[in-house]
């Protein structure tokens, strides 16, 4: 059997990018190697919130999708995308052993024409530096002239409506030119705007750059809201009239700290290459430093409302933590600041539980909870980590005896009521 398409990783990144090809009217297979998901997948069933069940099942019964755990039907697709985990080890360096291991799976079964397109974040010369070598040597074929090899990076942005796979546009730069036509016309068949760039280098710092920028200013928002709690001004009422500019002035909001996969680890992919070259990204590094210690200062937060509301100390104080998601209105955890200021206030004495309704329940760094019934009278303080819209946040103020809000959602009743401390 004949695919246009072989996607490996059926995750955020390779599911919904599998159905914006096959309702393209492409066919589709998908690789992963978690034998229950593929399972799932053939019953047209989703494991991913931004695909539906009713979005997938169609395009699996019509047989435009098919998931498989064996590589060996890779040979049969017309171009291969790895939408793969590029992980940070522990010492903040780059971990590509999971792309690297698929690179020599597809080098196995790979034949004349066909083309890959690496679209998992990673630092610039990955493609040309790490999987070059690896497809050449394990499949005897040379890129321009045996196969096609391209670097795509995924702009994934979980729960987004507006712009989605098909309609963002998608950044692509092949290892030499007719790399970049081939795998331009394959991406064309179902993406609505491709934008080529001379390299696979120059579409790798793409998308860090996106991120970094994302970063630096969180970070220096971030910073700002500290300045602000010692000076008494409202930073959230600063960052809105400053918006109000037309011009020269993009609004970011502070929070806890990052969360997802891209913004908290991608900027460091750079910081690692650059080392390289005598280079210290020292941006990058600052805006690091003050993003991880957001938690930090969002636990004395808490602290200081205990303190001057209650006169009650953090050790022994009934928490209820609102959301944990890393932004709203999704289920997605990966790198929550929220699970480091629930740990945080754990490690303070504090008697800590959650209300999330979109995570019925979690395991992860070392904390297991179960999402606690939604009553916020019951505890001595509720703190708004993540803002999701299903909560009646103007309620809350009138049910809570103590909010801490670090999201703004509580809003203009949050700034007029004294039992509302705002980051």
């Amino acid at each position: 059997m004949s695919y246009d398409v072989g996607i490996i990783g059926a995750g955020y990144v390779g599911l919904p990018l599998s159905t914006t090809f096959a309702e393209a009217g492409c066919r589709v297979l998908l690789v992963d190697v978690v034998e229950p998901i593929v399972q799932a997948l053939n019953r047209g069933e989703s494991h991913i919130a931004d695909v539906a069940g009713e979005r997938l099942k169609p395009l699996v019964d019509s047989g435009l999708i098919r998931a498989t755990t064996d590589y060996e039907e890779l040979k049969d697709a017309e171009a291969i995308l790895i939408a793969l985990p590029t992980p940070l080890s522990r010492q903040r360096e780059p971990d590509l052993s999971i792309v690297e291991a698929a690179a020599r799976g597809i080098a196995k079964v790979l034949h004349e024409g066909q083309v890959v397109v690496l679209e998992s974040t990673t630092w610039p010369g990955t493609t040309r530096e790490v999987l070059q070598p690896i497809l050449e040597g394990g499949s005897g074929l040379k890129v321009g002239a045996g196969f096609h090899l391209a670097m795509s990076p995924e702009r994934v942005d979980p729960g987004r409506e507006d712009w989605t796979t098909k309609t963002t546009p998608k950044v692509l730069g092949g290892i030499t030119p007719e790399c970049t036509k081939h795998a331009a016309d394959v991406y064309r068949r179902a993406i609505d705007t491709i934008v080529e760039v001379s390299t696979p280098e120059a579409a790798e710092l793409t998308k860090l750059l996106e991120n970094i920028f994302r970063s630096v200013n969180i970070a220096l928002v971030n910073e700002l809201a500290q300045l602000c709690d010692r000076m008494s001004i409202d930073v959230w009422e600063v960052v809105d009239a400053a918006a109000t500019k037309p011009f020269g002035f993009m609004p970011f909001s502070p929070g806890p700290g990052l969360g997802g996969h891209c913004i908290p680890i991608d900027p460091f992919y750079l910081t690692w290459k650059a080392r390289e070259f005598g280079f210290y990204t020292e941006f990058i590094e600052l805006a690091g430093k003050v993003n991880e210690e957001m938690p930090y200062f969002c636990r004395s937060l808490v602290s200081q409302a205990l303190n001057h509301a209650k006169q009650k100390a953090m050790k022994g104080a009934k928490i209820l933590v609102l959301g944990v998601a890393y932004k709203p209105d999704i289920a997605d955890m990966r790198e929550s600041p929220a699970l480091k200021l629930i740990s945080l206030l754990h490690n303070a004495g504090a008697d800590v539980a959650y209300h999330d309704p979109h995570v019925p329940s979690f395991d992860e760094n070392g904390l297991q909870m179960r999402s606690a019934a939604y009553e916020p009278a019951a505890y001595d303080c509720v703190v708004i980590a993540t803002d999701h819209h299903s909560i009646d946040y103007a309620q809350l103020v009138d049910d809570a005896s103590l909010i801490v809000d670090m999201r703004n959602a509580t809003g203009a009743k949050g700034t007029a009521s004294e039992k509302v401390f705002k980051l």
